[in-house]
C-alpha cells in the first residue's frame, strides 16, 4: 500500500494503535470506509473515498480540509484516540 494515495497509512495506524494483525486491520479499515479490502490498494478509489470523507487531500492545490480536521475525521471514522486531536479539542474548549 502506498501511503496517502491508498489506505496503507490507515491500516498501519490500526496496527500500531490497536495491535491488529495486517489482515484484521485491512478488514476493519475497509469496513469503516465502506469499501472492499481490494479497494484499499486502488489509488483512484481511495482518492475518491478520502475526498468524500474529508480525511486527506492528495494535491497541493486542493484545500478542502486542513491537517487537524483530517485527523479529527480519521479519529471519528476509525474510532481512534489521536493525541493531537484530543489536545486541540481540549485547548479550544471543544472537547
Amino acid at each position: 500500500m502506498g501511503g496517502v494515495r491508498t489506505a496503507g497509512d490507515l491500516v498501519a495506524r490500526m496496527q500500531l494503535n490497536r495491535g491488529m494483525r495486517i489482515d484484521a486491520a485491512k478488514k476493519y479499515v475497509a469496513e469503516s470506509l465502506g469499501v472492499a479490502v481490494s479497494d484499499l490498494n486502488d489509488p483512484i478509489v481511495m482518492g475518491e473515498v478520502r475526498d468524500d470523507k474529508n480525511i486527506f487531500w492528495i494535491s497541493e492545490g486542493q484545500t478542502t480540509v486542513d491537517g487537524i480536521a483530517a485527523k479529527y475525521n480519521i479519529s471519528k471514522l476509525l474510532d481512534l484516540d489521536i493525541n493531537c486531536v484530543n489536545r486541540f479539542l481540549k485547548n479550544t474548549g471543544l472537547g
